[in-house]
This record gives structure tokens, sequence and C-alpha cells, in this order.
């Protein structure tokens, strides 16, 4: 039997790198994600509202716990500038030992 998927990788795109840094920070101190890497210039190709659009962007990549995921979710959508920002998790299937308790020690409530 598989070991459920505890720990999970966040990916939300932000408008800016200073955006991306203030959302990132304040989920840090809420203990809601151990870390967030900001990456900040990212090209994104997408649908809106009928039209294909470019934008250059920052990419925040968070790591927490499964069980945080909806009150992550809720948080970034209280302080993100887009209506609909992108907010999804992959699940970490593998890794460090010592990193995923990390994880899993900093994200605990």
């Amino acid at each position: 039997m598989a070991k459920p998927i505890t720990e999970i990788v966040v990916f939300v795109t932000t408008s800016s790198e200073e955006e991306a840094t203030r959302i990132s920070r304040i989920l840090v101190e809420a203990g809601l994600v151990a870390c967030a890497n900001v990456l900040p210039r990212v090209r994104s190709i997408f649908r809106w509202e009928g039209k294909v659009t470019e934008e250059q962007e920052s990419l925040m990549v968070l790591k927490t716990r499964a069980s945080r995921f909806k009150e992550l979710a809720m948080t970034i959508k209280g302080v993100h500038s887009y209506s609909v920002p992108e907010i999804i998790a992959i699940p970490v299937v593998q890794g460090s030992a010592e990193y995923l308790s990390w994880i899993r020690e900093v994200t605990a409530k």
C-alpha cells in the first residue's frame, strides 16, 4: 500500500517580483509554507477572456503540507492582485527525509 502524500509543491504566478516577494513573506511568516522560491521573470502565454495573451510574470514555488493547501489558497486569494490567481499543487512523491521532515515541522499547526 502506497504511503499517502503529505508534502506538496504549489505554483503561483504573480504580476511582479514585488508581489511574489510580498505574498511569499506573508505565507512563510504565517507558517503556511516552509519555503518560497521567487523566480522573478517567466513568460506566460495563456487564453484569458477569449484572447491569447502573453505576459511577463513572476513565479512562486512553495513547499508545504497537503493538509495546509485549503488555508494556503484562501490566504493567497485574499492578498493576490489577480481575480483568478494560478494556485496549483503537485505531490512530492520522493524527497530527502530530512528536508521533508523540516517541511512538516515548519508548517505544523
